[in-house]
């Protein structure tokens, strides 16, 4: 089941949010704006952190469940080449380019098709023009969000370009799985099948190295509480303050990457996908963030993110997997969160 309802009138135009129902459990409401998904309830426990106050999304820095693009994460110093030739981009974390750029696709409105079915699911579409935020070639750009009767939430990007660029996109959800007013996830139990991650500068940008996670806070291959390790003196969790780091996902293909369960609840998301990487983030940066949905006044670290993706600063180095969209190629990727007790 599908409803579409009108929510507010806004200088990039009118918002609608789209309630999906797969009748087993599983509700999510999703924003034309942005893609953002707002509240997600399984069995009747909303999970994700959000807003009541839809203007604010418009200036969102927490990126609260919206689409993020034309690439997810930082390019360092928003420079970058492409065949040779070099591009700047628009500056929005100090001097680096994050998730975008200033008006980015988690700010957009997005064209909407619904398919209301056994296992309903909306077609978003846009077009990002060429040289928009700096970026070059025109994008044509689809995420399909569909809920399963297997109670997850499937996301579907795919995305064409009519010369080379920049294509990495992903979700921005913040999951508490203890339901998003419960306070922190420090004692949610997260289980990462990877065995590596990207160390990050002071500027929370990777620095080049690929280091084995066994030894460090980093390591969640064997599952221990999110807050274990959070005020450990290791450097890169002070860089971070906290778990703002990419991780290389083990194998190749569609594979599960995660498992996390709320303490409280029992509530166990798997997560899923064919992407080479995830950042962890553990909302290290919300405190006292004003306008929370259900008038919540969210603190640090009451969600987490498992953002997939290619290997964030892929621009400068050679090595890591990157996110070029050659012309006429297509992009597809898919990620999946699966929820059950």
């Amino acid at each position: 089941m599908i409803e579409k309802r009108f929510l507010q009138k806004t200088e990039k135009g009118d918002i609608f949010a789209y309630i999906l129902d797969n009748g087993k459990g599983l509700k999510a409401e999703i924003l034309n704006l942005g893609g953002i998904v707002r509240r997600l309830e399984f069995e009747g426990i909303d999970v994700v952190l959000g807003r009541d106050n839809y203007q604010k999304y418009l200036y969102d820095d927490c990126y609260f469940g919206a689409i993020i693009g034309r690439n997810a994460n930082v390019i360092e110093d928003s420079k970058f080449e492409i065949g040779g030739k070099r591009y700047t981009v628009s500056s929005n974390s100090n001097k680096n380019n994050n998730h975008g750029g200033k008006d980015s696709f988690s700010r957009k409105i997005w064209t909407v098709e619904e398919k209301d079915k056994a296992e309903p699911n909306l077609i978003l579409k846009l077009f990002s023009k060429d040289g928009e935020e700096g970026f070059p070639a025109n994008a044509y750009v689809t995420v399909t969000y569909t809920l399963t009767k297997e109670n997850s939430l499937k996301i579907h990007y795919e995305a064409t370009a009519d010369a080379d660029t920049i294509m990495n996109l992903t979700n921005h959800s913040y999951f508490n799985l203890n339901g998003h007013t419960s306070g922190d996830i420090k004692n949610h139990i997260l289980w990462l099948d990877c065995d590596f991650f990207t160390p990050i500068t002071k500027d929370i940008v990777p620095d080049g190295r690929i280091l084995s996670v066994k030894g460090t806070p980093f390591d969640f291959t064997i599952p221990k509480a999110v807050g274990n390790d959070m005020n450990n003196s290791d450097e890169q969790m002070q860089f971070g303050m906290g778990y703002d780091h990419n991780f290389a996902i083990n194998g190749r293909g569609m594979r599960k990457f995660a498992v996390l369960k709320g303490d409280k609840t029992g509530i166990k998301m798997e997560a899923y996908t064919d992407a080479p990487a995830v950042q962890l983030y553990s909302g290290n940066e919300v405190e006292d963030m004003p306008y929370g949905k259900d008038d919540t006044i969210y603190k640090n670290h009451q969600g987490l993110c498992l953002e997939t993706q290619v290997f964030p600063n892929f621009t400068k180095y050679s090595h890591f997997p990157d996110g070029f969209l050659k012309k006429g190629k297509e992009y597809s990727t898919i990620t999946e969160y699966k929820f059950s007790t």
